[in-house]
């Protein structure tokens, strides 16, 4: 089967976000499977950088206010996978990130250029590659989601059915919203500007051409796929999702072993496995020579890998960290967003420098130590699509601590007694999302940190875990026959 995936990032070439570890890894683990899974992205110099035995495709007439357009194709490195990268300097040879400015500004022609994205997977199917035409399109995020716009139209205008297509939220907050004066520049039938179409609130949405035009729906856990049906985490979005419902699918990510495992981790200080552990220790020991922290094997190391963002439950962390230091813990953060986040956490670092660290950005490197090093990671998010951070943390003996929420609800189990007592938790669940409930989660961490044997214990049977992407593909093998057969 021929599966085209169209994002806007995709590890080890771009990434932001989990997202991207995502794009990285489902179309190599569809290839296990026999399926000739590509992907198509923009082109963003890490994209024409990075990709190896580039091909001229095909010449793309102006479009979108896009000139001298040329698709590519080539492949990932170290990867079977195929990839074609849309080329148009004038919409995608920027600084920044791939969505905003290096001021954190998003491009005022976002619209342009995903919409570019979405057309140019559209004219795949159309055969564009001589040698190449996909039979299922499958879209990730707002980024992609004319994608299933451009297929619906030429169904809606000719009568004829190009390939089958499937929508993946990643998360259902970030929603391509745009004035409803762009609609024009799309290039869509009048119709799909419409409450059954794009037209969200008197504005465009990408998502919602995903979400309304595409042949099936998936989000990235089971338990996310039954909040987003509600008002309180629709994102306004609630309503056509439940009219949906029979379409919509929770299909729980993966974690690509080839990349998160602490036994064959290049990058890590020393390698440990749930057998012989011992290494993990060394990890910690040395994280807290690096940052200048106080070498201490009896304080619980409590790490972060996130965007600094109010949905990332950070609140939550700032106003307890004086407990965590009071109880004797230490603290280490990665990440970035939100400046007033940013900047009270840095405070609290410069006032307890032996106790408190903190680095504002994002370094996969890094990220690999911290998580190898701690022994709790803290992800009390008030809502999570999947989550990708608690599963690292797990295969790597770094017990979660999570809100009851999205994917987090679907993967850690919680440390009661009874768990303890029939050897199946993995983590530390909290119920509602305030300081209180958050607080007697950091106690019990703390209590079940200083009985040896029982923390041991858990934290092997979290590195047990199977999170590989085998289950994951052939779940999505499944959905692209049903597509594909429509």
């Amino acid at each position: 089967m021929k599966i085209l995936h169209v994002c806007s990032e995709l590890y080890p070439l771009l990434k932001t976000g989990g997202l991207a570890d995502v794009t990285g890894s489902l179309p190599q683990a569809l290839t296990k499977l026999g399926a000739d899974a590509r992907v198509i992205v923009p082109g963003f110099p890490a994209f024409l950088n990075g990709v190896i035995s580039k091909k001229l495709i095909s010449k793309i007439p102006d479009k979108f206010s896009a000139t001298d357009i040329n698709l590519y194709y080539g492949h990932i490195p170290n990867s079977e996978v195929g990839i074609y990268i849309i080329d148009a300097k004038n919409l995608y040879d920027r600084p920044g990130n791939p969505y905003q400015d290096d001021k954190g500004v998003a491009y005022p022609d976002n619209h342009r250029r995903f919409a570019l994205l979405g057309y140019l997977a559209f004219l795949l199917a159309t055969g564009i590659d001589d040698c190449w035409k996909p039979q299922v399109i499958h879209g990730h995020d707002w980024h992609s989601g004319l994608a299933c716009a451009y297929l619906r139209a030429h169904e809606f205008c000719t009568g004829f059915k190009l390939a089958g297509s499937i929508f993946t939220i990643h998360n259902l907050a970030y929603q391509g919203i745009f004035p409803q004066s762009i609609f024009t520049e799309l290039e869509l039938p009048d119709e799909f500007y419409d409450i059954n179409g794009l037209e969200f609130y008197a504005q465009v949405s990408f998502l919602k051409a995903g979400l309304f035009f595409a042949d099936k729906i998936t989000t990235v856990s089971p338990t996310y796929a039954i909040e987003i049906q509600g008002e309180e985490q629709g994102c306004g979005f609630n309503g056509l999702l439940s009219n949906r419902k029979y379409d919509l699918r929770g299909i729980l990510n993966g974690v690509d072993k080839n990349v998160w495992n602490p036994e064959t981790d290049k990058i890590i200080s020393q390698n440990y496995s749930n057998k012989a552990i011992a290494g993990k220790l060394f990890c910690k020991t040395t994280l807290q020579e690096q940052l200048g922290l106080a070498i201490r094997n009896d304080a619980p190391l409590f790490v972060v890998v996130s965007r600094l963002t109010e949905q990332k439950g950070l609140h939550l962390i700032l106003s307890e960290l004086p407990t965590i230091m009071k109880l004797g813990g230490q603290f280490v953060l990665l990440g970035s967003g939100d400046e007033v986040l940013e900047n009270a956490f840095k405070d609290l670092a410069k006032l307890h420098p032996k106790s408190v660290s903190v680095k504002i950005g994002y370094d996969e490197n890094y990220a690999h130590q911290i998580i190898a090093s701690g022994d709790v990671i803290l992800v009390p998010s008030r809502f999570e699509p999947c989550g990708l951070t608690q599963l690292y943390g797990m295969l790597y003996g770094t017990l979660p601590l999570v809100h009851k929420v999205g994917g987090l609800a679907d993967t850690v189990i919680d440390c009661t007694l009874e768990n303890l007592a029939d050897n199946s938790a993995t983590g530390f669940v909290f119920e509602k999302f305030n300081i209180e409930s958050f607080n007697a989660a950091l106690r019990r961490a703390f209590a079940l940190y200083d009985k040896k044997a029982n923390w041991k214990s858990v934290q092997k049977h979290a590195m047990r875990q199977d999170f590989s992407w085998v289950n994951t593909s052939q779940q999505f093998m499944l959905l692209y026959e049903q597509v594909r057969s429509l």
